[in-house]
């Protein structure tokens, strides 16, 4: 199956006079898994809808495999969008949604459908409008694998499924991915459960994208010091710091931007522990609203 890549140049998006994508530029290679990342609010699902095709830009531009997607029908047979909110038809029943499904997308595999629907034990003689929202996220999950789609991105889609059948979906993803390489993009407020699956990483923020790393790159560019508050801000003059606690007269602090050898011998001498930073913590202290300035965050998003 190919794979398809995407490049977005100055893109904006703007309803009314409200600017919910504001100059984003990124580039994603085929075939692999990125997380986008964001406070609701920053703008994920609506550059996930220009992407699918659902909305088109006011500015700047957006190809898929070379074109643009907009009204584009071979493209947008190449892309499968899966909302956590679902886009079925209440009246249909589970099974004239699979048909209609299979009709959507070219790739689209019957036999993992099945294995699908019997792993979430989907009854299909049901209407949607009859399902649970566990239920409805399974639907939204099966068609979003089985359409084996060259672009398959899952915006929050299995928010409403237990954990089992969560992590039941994590590993039916990176099985299929491994079998079938293709370009997932996972928009997520799960940072903790479904982190470990990203390649790379992007993270909006107030429609503005201030990062995008390789996930391995990302956790190693941040660390956590803790020790006696003197020798911690001792070492972090001239970090970016994130974050800090205290703890009687112990400090632990957050920072951001790769320590060099010469700061963690220095850190060991002074007794300190270093540690690393979980993509989660990193999320947060970058896109809370009393964290770093716009300024901290470009610097900050700079190899």
């Amino acid at each position: 199956m190919m794979t398809l890549g995407i490049e977005v140049n100055n893109l904006q998006l703007k309803y009314g006079s409200f600017a919910a994508i504001k100059n984003v530029t990124f580039s994603l290679a085929g075939g692999r898994i990125y997380g986008l990342l964001g406070r609701n609010g920053s703008g994920k699902t609506s550059l996930l809808s220009i992407l699918a095709s659902y909305r088109e830009q006011t500015n700047g531009q957006v190809t898929i495999g070379g074109e643009a997607p907009f009204e584009n029908a071979k493209i947008m047979e190449q892309v499968c969008f899966i909302q956590e909110s679902g886009s079925f038809s209440d009246s249909s029943s589970v099974s004239d949604v699979l048909r209609l499904s299979a009709s959507c997308w070219p790739n689209w595999d019957s036999e993992y459908a099945a294995h699908l629907i019997a792993l979430y034990d989907l009854p299909l003689k049901k209407l949607v409008s009859a399902l649970s929202r566990g239920m409805k996220s399974a639907l939204g999950v099966t068609i979003g694998l089985a359409s084996r789609a060259p672009v398959t991105i899952f915006d929050e889609a299995y928010l409403g499924m237990d954990a089992p059948s969560r992590y039941a979906f994590y590993d039916e993803l990176l099985k299929d991915y491994m079998e079938t390489p293709r370009t997932f993009i996972i928009s997520t407020h799960l940072i903790e459960e479904v982190g470990s699956l990203f390649e790379e990483v992007l993270i909006l923020d107030q429609g503005r994208l201030i990062m995008h790393e390789e996930t391995d790159v990302l956790k190693s560019r941040g660390a956590s010091i803790t020790g006696s508050e003197q020798a911690v801000d001792q070492i972090t003059e001239g970090l970016t710091i994130l974050g800090q606690q205290m703890l009687g007269r112990t400090k632990s602090v957050t920072v951001f931007g790769e320590l060099t050898e010469e700061h963690r011998k220095h850190a060991l001498a002074l007794g300190l522990e270093l540690g690393p930073v979980s993509l989660q913590d990193l999320f947060v202290h970058l896109t809370k609203k009393e964290g770093l300035s716009n300024e901290q965050k470009e610097k900050a998003s700079r190899p």
